[in-house]
């Protein structure tokens, strides 16, 4: 290393670094840089004191204020939750059936069930609800338990097929491939395929209507119309679950579907639910109370009740 000496232009002391005769001046920090490195530090020192800082090994340090970031976040939590008490207090007080009677409660409703959606629902049904194979479309009009907002309701909370829940929601479509010979279960799938307006008639499906009525019409109805009490699916549309084309109905008829949905009560609060069913009943689909339920909600107005 070469011998530090003061450079003479400039009269700045070198490193005593030289490199193909460049040498390195010593040339002092300025003192605008020096002041602000020197704040930074003492910043720091009283960070250290003020907020919580040191790792340990459970949480860190408290510091003097005792502040944190999770304590911020509840007292917002709490602020908001206050905020909207009244409002999730009236929709708690306010039957099902009666939600759409208080146009701003129903929008409240449907905004509060649009945010659970997107977080317990999307996973299956898609973040527009659309679904996709087996999971089916919220959006459309085709129901197989019922559209209307009751009957959504209680899908929600009691899920379907659920084993552990005596009220959930249940149905069973047999396996046919162990009862029927290939050869039956297409032509039942040439039958299904023609009431459902995709392909024409013919002998095969001729006789796959006679082996519709002797297995199938019990559930699906005489004219493979549905049962949605039973949860039996309308098989003369052109909305599928799982798939119209003939190798996806063929198995469906040979193996069967068991498909379930998660019973939301016991996860979700009550009040949560019943805006989950606000909001899908919003989507679209979405169907007018039946006459009968309509006539219980108002005797249960008349009693007094909310």
């Amino acid at each position: 290393m070469a011998e530090k000496r003061v450079d003479e232009p400039t009269g700045t002391e070198t490193m005593g670094h030289e490199w193909d005769g460049i040498e390195e001046l010593n040339t002092p920090l300025p003192r605008w840089w020096l002041w602000a490195f020197y704040a930074s530090i003492a910043w720091a020192a009283v960070y250290v004191v003020l907020y919580p800082a040191w790792p340990l090994i459970d949480r860190a340090t408290a510091g003097a204020l005792g502040w944190t970031s999770t304590g911020q976040l509840e007292q917002e939590l709490a602020k908001e939750q206050a905020r909207k008490a009244p409002l999730l207090s009236a929709i708690a007080a306010t039957p099902i059936e009666r939600l759409a009677d208080d146009p701003r409660l129903m929008q409240a409703a449907i905004e509060g069930g649009r945010s659970a959606f997107k977080v317990s629902c999307v996973q299956c049904h898609g973040s527009g609800a659309a679904g996709s194979k087996g999971y089916p479309n919220l959006n459309d009009d085709d129901w197989l338990w019922g559209g209307d907002i009751a009957s959504i309701h209680f899908t929600i909370e009691h899920g379907i097929r659920q084993p552990d829940h005596d009220e959930t929601r249940m149905s069973q479509m047999p396996a046919f491939g162990g009862m029927l010979s290939p050869d039956q279960i297409a032509d039942l799938t040439a039958h299904v395929r023609t009431i459902s307006g995709q392909q024409k008639a013919d002998v095969a499906a001729a006789r796959g209507a006679e082996l519709f009525a002797q297995n199938c019409a019990a559930c699906h109805g005489p004219g493979g119309k549905g049962d949605r009490g039973l949860g039996a699916p309308n098989l003369t549309d052109a909305i599928w679950l799982y798939g119209g084309d003939a190798e996806t109905i063929g198995q469906t008829i040979a193996n069967s579907r068991y498909g379930v949905m998660p019973r939301w009560s016991g996860r979700l609060d009550p009040v949560t639910i019943k805006m989950l069913a606000a909001y899908v009943h919003s989507l679209g689909g979405g169907e007018a109370m039946p006459k009968s339920q309509m006539a219980e909600a108002e005797g249960t107005k008349a009693d007094g009740q909310p």
